[in-house]
């Protein structure tokens, strides 16, 4: 896992407490297997705790495999 925080978004300080806050966030998202990279925009820094686990969690639930869709037609026997 890894974070793209410009210095656009604050001084280092500030980059690093919102890099902790999205760790956390992630910790309690159990993400599946597998290599990502979070960017993090200037606007991010005024959101609140909860504000932030909101948007994170959406773009979570966007990385999540997707379950086939499942067909009662029988392809074998039609």
């Amino acid at each position: 896992m890894a974070f793209a925080i410009g210095r656009s978004v604050g001084n280092a300080v500030v980059r690093n407490r919102l890099r902790r806050r999205v760790r956390e966030v992630l910790r309690e998202a159990q993400l599946p297997a597998g290599d990502y990279l979070f960017g993090v925009a200037p606007s991010a820094v005024g959101l609140s705790f909860d504000e932030l686990r909101g948007h994170v969690i959406a773009v979570v639930d966007r990385c999540r495999p997707r379950t086939a869709p499942t067909s009662s037609i029988d392809p074998v026997n039609s």
